[in-house]
C-alpha cells in the first residue's frame, strides 16, 4: 500500500541516547522516571524515538515559538476514522470522540479544545500529508509532534449494480461529466480536500474535465455518505476502503494517504495515550484492522517522514 518505510536508525538504545546527550545511562533512566524525555517501550525494552528526541532537544535550547503546556480534555477531535474509534472505546484509555473532519479538528487543537487531531489533508501539491498544518501550528508551539496512525486507501463508491463508473479505467474522468450524483463531504474534512485536489490536479493534466454533479447537502462523516449512496440518494462518494466494505459497495482505490495524530509531546507521554497505544500495539487490535481492511498499520506509533512518497 505504501512506497515509504521507516529507516532503521529511527529508535535508539538507552546507551545511544546517553552518548547524544554526552550523560551516563543512569541520568537517562532518571529522565525515563521522570517522564521528561520522549521513550516507549517495545516488548519490554526501552527505546527512544529519533525524531522526537530531536525534536525535545531543540524544544529545550530555543524559546522561539514555545508555550507553556496546555492542560487538554481527554477529547479526539479531527476526522473520523473506524479504526482509532473503536480503539477508542476499547482501549479504555478515557478519551473521547468528537469527529467532525481534519480542518475541524486541526482547529480545534489549536484552541486547546483537544488532546489530538486526528488529520489526513494532502499539503497543496499533493505529494505529502499533514506537515503542512504541522508547521503552521508549529509557530505557537514547538512541542507538537505528529504520530502515525496508519496509512489507508481512499477512492470512490458505488453501489454494487452501478458497476465500474464510466472513463475507460479513469475513475476521475468518469466521475466527471457522467451525470452520476455524487455525495459531497463538508468543507472541513480531509477527503473533501484530497478528491478537490485530484479534481483540480487531473483537468490540469488531461486540458480539462467536466464538471462533477455534487450533492446539495453535504455528508459529515464517511458512513453517512456510504450510507447515501447505498439507499439511492446519490451514485458514487468517495472515502476509506474499509466504509466501502462495511456497506457493500464497489470500491474504486484512487489514492492512498497517511492518517496522523497531532499531539504535544508531553501528552504523547502521559497515560491516557499510552494507554492507547499500549492496547494499539496487541493481537485484538491488529485482528480488528485486518477485518476493517484498507488499513496497513506498520507504522502506528511512529513519526513520519517528509520524504516519504505514496503509491
Amino acid at each position: 500500500m505504501t512506497d515509504f518505510e521507516e529507516g532503521a536508525d529511527a529508535l535508539m538504545t538507552t546507551a545511544e541516547v546517553a552518548a547524544l546527550l554526552r550523560v551516563k545511562e543512569r541520568k537517562i533512566y532518571e529522565l525515563v522516571s521522570e517522564n521528561q524525555i520522549p521513550h516507549t517501550k517495545v516488548t519490554g525494552k526501552l527505546l527512544f524515538p529519533k525524531a522526537l528526541v530531536r525534536d525535545w532537544i531543540k524544544s529545550g535550547t530555543s524559546t522561539a515559538g514555545a508555550r507553556s503546556h496546555v492542560d487538554r480534555p481527554l477529547v479526539a477531535a479531527g476526522s473520523h476514522d473506524p479504526l482509532l474509534d473503536w480503539a477508542l472505546a476499547e482501549s479504555g484509555c478515557g478519551i473521547g470522540p468528537m469527529f467532525d473532519g481534519s480542518l475541524d479538528g486541526f482547529a480545534r487543537f489549536r484552541r486547546g479544545e483537544a488532546l489530538f487531531a486526528g488529520i489526513h489533508v494532502p499539503d497543496p501539491t499533493g505529494t505529502t500529508h499533514n506537515f503542512h498544518l504541522l508547521d503552521k501550528a508549529r509557530e505557537e508551539d514547538l512541542s507538537l509532534v505528529l504520530v502515525t496512525w496508519a496509512v489507508r486507501r481512499q477512492g470512490l463508491m458505488f453501489r454494487p449494480r452501478e458497476g465500474l463508473p464510466p472513463g475507460g479505467g479513469d475513475p476521475l474522468s468518469g466521475l466527471a461529466g457522467s451525470g452520476l450524483r455524487v455525495q459531497r463531504r463538508q468543507d472541513t474534512a480531509g477527503s473533501r480536500v484530497l478528491l478537490e485536489g485530484l479534481l483540480e490536479r487531473h483537468a490540469a493534466a488531461q486540458g480539462g474535465i467536466d464538471a462533477v454533479n455534487w450533492s446539495e447537502t453535504a455528508a459529515r462523516t464517511e458512513t453517512e455518505a456510504a450510507l447515501a449512496v447505498l439507499e439511492g440518494a446519490a451514485d458514487a462518494t468517495f472515502g476509506i476502503e474499509t466504509v466501502a466494505k462495511r456497506f457493500k459497495l464497489t470500491f474504486v482505490p484512487v489514492a492512498t494517504e497517511r492518517y496522523d495524530i497531532l499531539i504535544a509531546q508531553n501528552d504523547f507521554f502521559a497515560s491516557a495515550f499510552q494507554k492507547l497505544l499500549v492496547f494499539a500495539r496487541c493481537a485484538a487490535f491488529a485482528e480488528k484492522a485486518a477485518a476493517l481492511g484498507g488499513y496497513d498499520i506498520a507504522l502506528l506509533g511512529t513519526t513520519p517522514d517528509r520524504t516519504a512518497s505514496f503509491s
